[in-house]
């Protein structure tokens, strides 16, 4: 059936739809500098209008790069802290838009 909202696809092939911060904890956590080096996170349609990345940096910790096209939003940052970043991406996830859900948070 595929995600509802989104799903996160690892660089060794893993998915997950619809992950929990906990999911994306465990996504980011498996992430090592030789055969899975990266994670994206992306509405599960055809044309995405967003994404999410998170690569493993050579000199330790990672690279997190979110894109929202419909707000003209790019952010590029690096973190040590996986807690960090799974809980970041989690509210940003939460304001992106999807079609036919309800409600909608903005701002954070």
């Amino acid at each position: 059936m595929g995600a509802r909202y989104y799903g996160v696809d690892s660089e060794n092939g893993d998915r997950i739809d619809d992950p929990s911060e906990d999911a994306l904890f465990t996504m980011i956590s498996d992430l090592n500098s030789s055969d899975n080096t990266f994670v994206v996170v992306q509405p599960d349609e055809d044309d995405p209008v967003w994404f999410a990345s998170v690569a493993v940096l050579d000199e330790g910790g990672y690279e997190v790069v979110r894109r929202d096209a419909t707000r003209n939003e790019h952010e590029v940052i690096t973190s040590t802290s996986i807690s960090d970043i799974a809980r970041d991406l989690t509210i940003w996830m939460a304001a992106r838009h999807f079609p036919g859900r309800t409600r909608q948070i903005n701002d954070f």
